[in-house]
């Protein structure tokens, strides 16, 4: 993961006393997550380069996030794009290593530091999933020049089309103190995510870095959703205090107005994920089941619901990764539960596309958002097993909408709401899969909407009821 910085001013070996590090040596600093190494590819009285290297180590991240949501496949603690594209990771090696240039103090050049430089910022590989458009929409408001290149998926292979990932290059004229911050509140926002838990501090080091630009910037709200992770509560409170610094020109003197209760309403609307665990416990208790198996359960969070209605008397919690049951043992507390409740419980590793006792003798079967993260070859697997072998009296699936993608703004035509889903039916390829599975293993099927339906594209979540 690599940023480079590049100035050019004489003498513009200036900017190791700018950054606090000196251009004739090679420093590492240790990261809870990696090592940071800054080292000067070019040095000279016209031009100088300073490159922060980050070389991050899959083992420790993991350790450094043992509370991390659960994993969407087995080997995905160490098979991502983390040590490679530049994101939180940047972002808090940043804020390390460059902390100082970071506030924009230097005593050894004052003048320097309140001057705005001819700078060049660039980044090889940046997860931006609004692409090149987003990346000028974010940069572009601050007085840089933005040179976007989209990553192809595989140089190779030209039809796969590129990848979620821009090279990303900035040029103008910013104070460097600003510079960095730009980088240290927008990669994070650009990825849409954090390596680390989001806290109520964060707001704190939202408007310590970005409290003079961000207040008047026209993608205000994007970006303060994104940077405090979606936490509206957090966003709230962030909004209110860069209004409160007066930093908008056309800040009124009055109190704002009080919102319109449907826009009260619409904030505090459940999310999909909500409504979706809700379709699947009112399916599930329409049914009659007393006896319930999550199958790819993740971090136990529809496991946690079921537990919570006293209508379902054992709840079993399979996923094929380790992690993932480990992260919903922690999510539902095993240690602290009672003896009662613990008695209700059972969590372990199983696969839905495997053969195994354990999968057997339960009312219903739910597979909740898991169908669309297997290859289509292994789909036959799965039909056995969940519906031949396993053979519980119903069976619910829900899967993501395909064509109610168009409604996602941040998402390229022919993207997928995922990394890790291998394809997202229609609803006629969703219905053709759900009546011949039906018809071959002795069930009948119902399907059901789940969250706003669109009278063009649909829901964006599709359920089916198999009953036996």
């Amino acid at each position: 993961m690599l940023l480079t910085i590049t100035a050019r001013f004489r003498p513009a070996t200036d900017l190791g006393y700018l950054l606090h590090k000196h251009p004739d040596r090679v420093q590492a600093f240790a990261q809870a997550h990696g090592t940071a190494h800054v080292f000067y590819p070019e040095a000279g009285p016209e031009a100088c380069t300073a490159a922060l290297l980050l070389e991050v180590d899959p083992d420790r991240l993991r350790r450094a996030r043992p509370h991390a949501g659960a994993a969407s496949f087995a080997l995905a603690s160490y098979v991502n794009d983390r040590p490679y594209a530049a994101s939180s990771l940047m972002s808090v090696a940043i804020g390390d290593v460059f902390r100082t240039a970071l506030k924009g103090r230097c005593d050894a050049r004052p003048d320097l530091a309140a001057a705005a430089l001819p700078l060049t910022l660039s980044l090889p590989a940046v997860p931006c999933r609004g692409g090149a458009d987003e990346a000028r929409a974010l940069f572009e408001p601050l007085g840089w020049r933005v040179e976007a290149e989209p990553v192809p998926l595989d140089e190779g292979l030209p039809g796969w089309g590129d990848a979620h990932y821009i090279g990303l290059t900035l040029t103008g004229e910013r104070r460097l103190s600003e510079a960095l911050s730009h980088l240290y509140v927008l990669l994070p926002v650009m990825d849409g995510a954090k390596h680390y838990w989001v806290a109520d501090d964060e707001v704190d080091k939202l408007l310590r870095n970005a409290g003079g630009w961000l207040a008047g910037h026209p993608e205000r709200p994007r970006i303060t959703s994104r940077y405090l992770a979606r936490r509206r509560h957090l966003a709230r409170q962030a909004s209110a205090r860069l209004d409160a610094l007066g930093a908008l020109e056309d800040l009124p003197e009055h109190e704002p107005p009080e919102r319109p209760p449907e826009e009260e309403a619409r904030e505090r609307e459940p999310t999909l994920a909500d409504r979706r665990a809700g379709a699947v416990l009112s399916a599930l208790r329409a049914e009659g089941a007393r006896t319930v198996l999550d199958l790819g359960c993740g971090g136990g969070a529809l496991v946690r619901r079921l537990l919570d209605d006293a209508a379902f008397t054992r709840v079993a919690g399979a996923d094929p990764s380790a992690d993932a049951v480990a992260a919903a043992h922690r999510r539902l507390r095993t240690d602290r539960m009672s003896e009662r409740e613990s008695a209700r419980l059972e969590l372990f590793c199983a696969s839905a596309v495997h053969r195994d006792p354990r999968l057997r003798g339960y009312d219903a079967a739910v597979l909740m958002e898991v169908v669309e993260h297997l290859d289509p070859w292994r789909l036959p697997a799965l039909e056995h097993v969940v519906f031949g072998d396993a053979a519980p009296r119903t069976v619910v699936v829900t899967t993501p909408n395909a064509e109610y993608n168009v409604h996602y703004p941040g998402l390229a035509q022919g993207r997928m709401r995922h990394p890790d889903h291998r394809f997202e039916w229609t609803r006629s390829a969703f219905a053709a899969w759900a009546e011949r599975v039906a018809a071959e293993h002795g069930y009948r099927v119902r399907l059901l909407p789940v969250g706003p339906e669109d009278t063009a594209t649909g829901p964006p979540t599709q359920m089916g009821v198999f009953t036996r």
